[in-house]
């Protein structure tokens, strides 16, 4: 009788499998590999080798704290001759002596997470088991039959496997981009993606069935959804709007997620502050990219937050044109949220491909702050009966704005305000490139198109104002700017007024400017001019200028660097009020930066990062925060002891150790008393050391 088959020791082939699974960053010390593909395993005996008559392999693989095979969290396999289709599997690949190699194969089907990964031997009538060691599967966007398959290259390099992005913010009429590291292949940002999973509340519930559950990225999106927001649980982030962030870190300083998951992580999950609309969306992102999942962050500009779906945001002001309360129905001047790649088995054919998923935690969703996965498509057909939260991600992009202004005797009047739109300019990053690409044509169909209405036909929307407000032929107004318009200067903007009608018009004009944040709150007046009556000529243009200056909005500005200019000409006689708004965004001083050195892996690397002061006073407090995936392993903080007086640059550097090749982003925020969350970035090719 042969003597019994005994495992000296068994190779999971690190570098082979990181290098064909595109998981080359995560195998540095551990196996990472993505569904429905074949992975290598190198089984070494002692004594005598595998002999396929006498010998029989059995293995097993399991997930979750309790495997089950009807939940799918444990599956037993032989060796086999034949790989049958998409189920688990065992092959030889190669023997020698006493070597066996493999190919194992996992369905495409199959519940990512960390997997044990064992073996039993027979022979004759004795056994062994062995544990071959623990694996880590994710979704494969490379594979055909998986759920979130893609099919070119060029994007599931993109939107898996880049680490460096760009989040866009400012304004419709101004986009300011904003460099954002993901990092989601950084030291232990992993392992805090599969702890993210194991503290949710469905897990805590019952484990089992979620761990079942986590073959599905539409289950794993609403996960990732309400965890990135801690109103619900032990969520990473902790949401603030009000400018107070003195007890931790401004949401806008942020430069990347690493930081933030590993602060949740290190302080045992306990929420990390503050979050706003961006940074929601950029940790989700990173954590649906590290599990595999295509994903993007897009932005929606003039954004609309409609509670009760009626689809109609209503704006109640007094006889100035001054809003009269700041109720929660709001326009964001931008609103960020993601958007993964997937198939949409759960609903009609046509809705797989894109999906929008929105962590920041506004309404709740089954009892839950998540919102989404919702097809992007429906969106733009207006299909609102589909999963989940059409209506509120609908509105979103569609509602209307109606204002109404109360006179002196109570009486609400309809104005028109032809300077607002909601749902422009939907934004992400191209395709392996650093430049911004429109989206919009996905969410909806062109403003005032048959089919535009059709869609709102279809989204059944009984509450929509057909009667359109009367408007007096020919007259008009828009807010223009001059120059562009940088922190620390002063500067005008106009009310264009044009009167195309063949008789006068007697009007009067109120104009003003405040300070608003992203999310549509008002702060003080930073501009105003006493009501100014004007007779307009038949066929005239009249441009009046606001002056708006630095003393006046430098201790309002909030870090959105938003000014906004309200414009309302009311012409009494035909008791009409027309309105115009403008947001204007400041542009902050740019950050410079240089590489001193040769950009080689593992070798040192110096940036000389530089700002000057744009100001008529000195900056004080000056910090520069540096960081970026695959340049530098933790994020570093150079403070800068000096103040910087007017005019002059300030310069530091920051020693980097390069340990990946290829294109990488340095990026930097820069932080002082007058001078707010300042962003720059870098793009560095390292070469082979």
């Amino acid at each position: 009788m042969a003597q019994e088959l005994i495992l000296e020791r068994c190779d999971l082939e690190l570098e082979a499998n990181g290098r064909d699974h595109h998981t080359a960053d995560l195998c540095q010390d551990r196996l990472v590999v993505r569904r429905g593909q074949a992975f290598w395993l190198t089984l070494h005996f002692e004594g005598r080798g595998y002999e396929a008559g006498v010998d029989s392999l059995t293995f097993s693989a399991v997930t979750g704290p309790a495997p089950s095979e009807e939940a799918g969290t444990k599956a037993r396999f032989p060796l086999s001759d034949g790989v049958g289709e998409g189920g688990w599997a065992a092959s030889v690949a190669d023997q020698q002596d006493n070597v066996l190699s493999l190919h194992l194969y996992t369905p495409a089907e199959a519940p990512i997470g960390l997997y044990r990964l064992s073996l039993e031997t027979s022979t004759g009538y004795q056994g062994s088991s062995f544990v071959l060691g623990h694996f880590t599967l994710l979704f494969n966007a490379w594979c055909p039959a998986d759920a979130v398959y893609l099919n070119a290259e060029a994007e599931r390099q993109e939107y898996v496997l880049n680490q460096q992005g760009f989040i866009y913010q400012g304004s419709a009429k101004f986009i300011k981009s904003v460099p954002w590291n993901f990092g989601q292949f950084e030291d232990r940002i992993l392992d805090t993606c599969l702890t993210l999973l194991d503290v949710n509340p469905k897990f805590l519930k019952d484990s089992s069935r979620d761990c079942a559950r986590r073959s599905s990225p539409i289950y794993l999106g609403r996960v990732v959804s309400a965890m990135v927001n801690c109103n619900d649980d032990q969520g990473v982030l902790l949401g603030r709007w009000d400018n107070n962030y003195g007890d931790g870190v401004s949401p806008m300083s942020w430069i990347g997620s690493v930081d933030i998951l590993r602060r949740w992580k290190d302080h045992g999950c306990q929420h990390v502050k503050y979050g706003q609309c961006w940074v929601f969306a950029a940790v989700a992102c990173t954590v649906l990219r590290c599990l595999g999942i295509p994903t993007r962050v897009v932005t929606n500009y003039n954004s609309a937050h409609d509670q009760n779906s009626n689809l109609l945001i209503e704006y109640f002001r007094n006889e100035f044109g001054e809003l009269e309360s700041n109720k929660s129905e709001m326009i964001w001047n931008f609103h960020c949220w993601v958007e993964s790649w997937m198939t949409r088995p759960d609903l009609e054919p046509g809705y797989e491909g894109w999906q929008a998923i929105d962590p920041t935690p506004q309404e709740k969703s089954e009892g839950t702050y998540c919102c989404g996965p919702v097809p992007v498509r429906a969106i733009k057909e207006g299909d609102l009966s589909t999963k989940y939260d059409a209506p509120f991600v609908f509105a979103e992009v569609n509602a209307d704005v109606v204002d109404w202004i109360r006179q002196e005797d109570g009486s609400l009047h309809k104005s028109v305000n032809r300077s607002l739109v909601v749902g422009l300019k939907i934004s992400t990053k191209s395709v392996g490139r650093d430049d911004r690409q429109d989206i919009t044509h996905t969410y909806k169909y062109p403003e005032g198109s048959p089919e535009e209405r059709e869609a709102f036909t279809k989204a059944n929307h009984l509450n929509r104002l057909e009667e359109k407000v009367e408007v007096q032929e020919g007259v008009d107004m828009r807010i223009r700017v001059g120059q562009s318009m940088a922190v620390g200067s002063d500067f005008d903007v106009f009310a264009h007024i044009t009167n195309n009608a063949s008789e006068s018009r007697d009007t009067r004009l109120l104009l003003c400017a405040r300070i608003v944040s992203y999310n549509g709150v008002l702060g003080p007046e930073c501009g105003t001019m006493d009501p100014l009556d004007l007779t307009l000529e038949p066929f005239c243009e009249k441009s009046i200028p606001l002056r708006i200056l630095y003393e006046k909005y430098s201790d309002y500005l909030t870090e959105s660097n938003l000014i906004k200019v309200r414009g309302l000409l009311i012409e009494p006689a035909a008791n009409n009020y027309l309105l115009a708004e403008r947001d204007l965004y400041l542009e902050n001083p740019e950050i410079k930066i240089r590489m001193l050195g040769e950009p080689k892996q593992n070798r040192k690397l110096v940036a000389e990062v530089a700002l000057k002061n744009p100001l008529t006073v000195p900056l004080l407090g000056c910090i520069f925060t540096v960081e970026g995936a695959g340049l530098i392993k933790e994020q570093k903080i150079v403070e800068v002891p000096d103040p910087v007086e007017a005019g002059e640059e300030v310069k530091v550097r920051v020693d980097l150790i390069p340990f990946d090749m290829g294109l990488h982003k340095l990026v930097v925020n820069f932080d002082c008393d007058k001078l707010k969350a300042v962003k720059g970035y870098r793009n560095v090719i390292i070469g082979p050391a």
